[in-house]
């Protein structure tokens, strides 16, 4: 009898592919996606600036106050750019795909619930809100305090992603995509998603006071 594979055994039923699976669990809103009714509007000394642009880019990153990480993680993707510490306006009136980053100390948390107590109550417009990212403040794993505050604010947010710290960052080093964490590219990947063509993400329709 010639070998080969038994045709009496039935053969394992190929797994079927599961990237956009992931890829969709990995996108999913965690928090609010669009402005919320009766969200207080924040005081005017704790807003950020609407900032017009002369162009447009596939992704705004926006720094909730200085230091916030937001032009290194621009520099990780061609087409995406710094708005610095405030939000874009851009030509045309077109909607702006933009992401939040804040530093993990608390001053950065408090600024980054601000900004999006602001983006809540429907003060931003043109703006497609698709989360914040924390970058680290310092090496190893946040306070109770902290990590507790964290929670509270990424609830205010469509979706909330973590950065550790990367020391060559705060070194003034060029970030290289192929060179970050992990967790870094894993990032990208998503705000690549959500940003792409014909993505299922988020507007930002204000609904009615």
């Amino acid at each position: 009898m010639a070998e080969g594979r038994n045709p009496w055994l039935s053969q394992p039923a190929r797994p079927e592919p599961v990237a956009a699976e992931t890829e969709e669990r990995a996108t999913r809103p965690t928090g609010p996606t669009t402005p919320q009714r009766g969200v207080p509007e924040p005081e005017r000394d704790d807003r950020l600036p609407v900032l017009s642009q002369r162009r447009r880019a596939e992704l705004w990153c926006v720094g909730a106050h200085g230091g916030a990480g937001e032009t290194s993680f621009a520099r990780l993707v061609e087409g995406w750019a710094a708005a610095e510490h405030g939000w874009p306006q851009v030509p045309g009136g077109a909607t702006a795909q933009v992401v939040l980053t804040a530093r993990s100390s608390m001053h950065g948390l408090q600024a980054a619930q601000n900004a999006a107590t602001q983006w809540a109550s429907g003060l931003v417009p043109d703006v497609n809100l698709l989360g914040l990212v924390i970058v680290a403040d310092a090496p190893g794993r946040l306070p109770r305090p902290l990590r507790d505050f964290a929670k509270i604010v990424a609830g205010g947010v469509p979706r909330m992603w973590s950065v550790p710290w990367i020391e060559s960052w705060r070194l003034g080093d060029d970030p290289q995509l192929s060179e970050a964490p992990h967790a870094v590219r894993r990032i990208v990947d998503d705000l690549r998603a959500l940003t792409r063509p014909g993505a299922t993400g988020t507007t930002n329709r204000k609904e009615p006071r």
